[in-house]
């Protein structure tokens, strides 16, 4: 006999995906169906217009409106329109139905432009830098419609706050949409869906429905299919990594099948050839809404899989106060308990044996199973009851409980900060402080090491790991963070320009002194280091443009060095400002006291140091 679990807790049913034209989440990618566009040249495009052009890097100016400033190379899509090349439009030569879509794209200020999904519904891409209230139009708001019954300005769609950067910075935008689905006569039965969308890593839109496209669209038709099309009338832009996943697939199909039911609770799986039946009966989908049905029971559906096209398949399992047992083509692919199983088969074209047990055994549980599949062009479906989608209970995701900062705000907690490199399980910030601003620009300081570790835009904290249940003391950021490397002090000694930084406290004599609020609760931060003491203010800059900071250093030791930035990158763009890590952010030197900056490579990285005499004072703009 094959058991049917090894365990007995997690009985209950995970969140899955729904079918394509029923609703989904932002998917797991087909590797193989995945496409990065070549910008070696424009030939992925349709008819490019004059304004259209390939660079290999471009800057923006902070100053200059609609202006870019370009490099030889290739790899990156630019677009400068002018009273000369007035610029167009730009469609790609594929066309998509379902697809998850990547980029990254970079803005000059007072710029616009937008990405149409199938041509028809905008994106709108906007400097909305400074954008304390953001509508329809601002960055990440689904444009609004209007339509030829003259109505005009409705069904536009804000996005949930305001993350957007800087001009001249690169942003990262993911969008997984759903395209509208029509019946075989053409009729329109399903809308167009953006599943979910993200702007800085920051969730701007979820399951939110396109009754009909929108403004500037290049048809008020509605279509299976359309082009990628990317606004270039408006504004400069720039674009890169345009990554495209097509989920145009034909989906699997469970046919055939026939259900029997069993009374009883069972730990293992049972010789089904010598148990009575309760009922048996066919059903055109895999369900446990089956009336009347025992308290406790199992049910054995047995049919088969229809396979469109060969492939590797991942399947999920989620059985609701049950266990649950799953063969396809005479293979056990899952048995267990365990909420959201998974496993992979590679499967042949064709119709497949499939066969599942689905025992419930927890008396308080509504019954429901649900099975997930994905698959080459395909994003995962459920094969199963949609109350398999759902919690049935104490499933739901505890929270948010968020905290806002509509007045200067102060929070200490624990802060996870993630490992820069990409390795490890990053840092855990014991001693930190989080202080929110109402221009919604936030920062989270490191009383360990006098630095601040994270500045981050839009919404404050999310205080659910620390608050929820018994907690684990920690919060998190819930707008578009920027990080500032691993914590590390941010003033040190150094017996020369060229000697590593410091990287623990020995010989720093290092010791927090606390904090202080001004009359606007701002707190300027106080400590002792090699002998001296310091003063750490920081700032928000005026409309929320960035942070300032200025250090205050009482009695400083000789060679006294503060590190302002370190990352991949650092280059200078000006006598005083900077644009760091691959144009994260951008350093701009207000006041060195008369010291001049010192930019040094450091184990393949990048910092940027200035000797500190008396007074310091920088800004981040990001």
């Amino acid at each position: 006999m094959t058991e049917l679990f090894k365990s007995s807790r997690n009985l209950i049913v995970a969140s899955l995906a729904l079918l394509s034209c029923t609703g989904s989440v932002l998917a797991q990618s087909a590797t193989n169906l995945t496409t990065t566009l070549p910008l070696n040249d424009l030939s992925s495009f349709q008819s490019p217009g004059k304004s259209w052009e390939i660079a290999g890097d471009v800057t923006a100016n902070l100053k200059k409106a609609n202006a870019l400033v370009l490099s030889n190379g290739t790899g990156i899509l630019v677009n400068l329109p002018s009273k000369r090349n007035k610029g167009a439009d730009l469609l790609t030569n594929f066309e998509h139905g379902d697809l998850d879509l990547e980029l990254d794209y970079m803005l000059a200020k007072e710029s616009n432009s937008g990405i149409y999904l199938q041509g028809r519904y905008e994106v709108q891409l906007n400097d909305s830098w400074g954008t304390k209230t953001a509508t329809s139009s601002d960055n990440g708001g689904i444009y609004e419609r209007w339509d030829e019954k003259g109505r005009k300005g409705f069904e536009g769609h804000a996005p949930r706050q305001n993350v957007s950067r800087a001009p001249g910075l690169w942003q990262r935008l993911k969008i997984s949409f759903q395209a509208p689905c029509f019946d075989a006569n053409g009729r329109k039965i399903e809308n167009a869906k953006i599943l979910r969308m993200e702007l800085n890593g920051v969730t701007l839109h979820e399951n939110l429905e396109l009754f009909g496209p929108t403004r500037g669209a290049m048809g008020n038709n509605e279509v299976a299919t359309g082009p990628l099309r990317i606004q270039g009338d408006h504004g400069a832009i720039a674009l890169k990594n345009i990554k495209v996943t097509d989920y145009s697939k034909p989906k699997p199909e469970l046919k055939n099948l026939k259900y029997t039911i069993y009374k009883g609770k069972f730990d293992k799986e049972p010789d089904l050839n010598n148990l009575p039946p309760e009922a048996e009966g066919t059903s055109v989908l895999l369900t446990s809404d089956i009336n009347p049905l025992p308290k406790n029971f199992l049910i054995r559906y047995t049919g088969n899989l229809d396979v469109k096209e060969a492939g590797n398949y991942s399947f999920s399992l989620n059985t609701a106060g049950g266990r649950g047992l799953m063969r396809i083509n005479n293979k056990v692919l899952i048995a267990g308990n365990e909420r959201n199983q998974r496993a992979s088969m590679s499967l042949p074209a064709g119709s497949v044996p499939f066969e599942l047990l689905y025992t419930k055994v927890v008396d308080w549980s509504k019954p429901a199973v649900g099975i997930a599949v994905a698959g080459p062009g395909i994003r995962e479906c459920l094969l199963g009851d949609p109350a398999a989608s759902t919690d049935v209970r104490n499933n739901q995701p505890a929270g948010p409980i968020l905290v806002e900062a509509p007045t200067n705000t102060i929070l200490r907690s624990f802060m996870d900060i993630p490992s820069q490199n990409g390795e490890g399980r990053g840092t855990r910030v014991v001693h930190s402080v989080n202080v929110g601003s109402a221009d919604q620009v936030h920062y989270t300081y490191d009383m360990d090491n006098g630095n601040i570790v994270q500045v981050w835009r839009g919404g404050f904290l999310d205080a659910t790991p620390m608050w929820y249940s018994r907690g684990n003391g920690s919060s998190r950021p819930v707008g578009a963070v920027q990080y500032f490397g691993d914590p590390a002090f941010s003033v040190a000694k150094l017996a020369s320009e060229q000697t590593a930084w410091v990287a623990d406290s020995a010989g720093t004599s290092f010791r927090p002194k606390g904090y202080v609020l001004d009359e606007q609760d701002r707190p300027t931060f106080i400590y002792q280091t090699y002998g001296s003491t310091v003063q750490d203010q920081i700032t928000v800059l005026p409309n929320g443009e960035g942070i300032n900071r200025q250090l205050t250093v009482q009695n400083p030791t000789a060679n006294l060095y503060a590190r302002m930035a370190h990352g991949s990158s650092i280059e200078a763009i000006s006598k005083d400002t900077y644009l760091v890590d691959g144009k994260s952010y951008y350093l701009r030197l207000d006041d060195a006291g008369g010291a001049k900056p010192i930019l040094r490579d450091s184990n393949g990285r990048k910092e940027l140091l200035v000797p500190v005499k008396g007074k310091l004072s920088y800004s981040v703009l990001f």
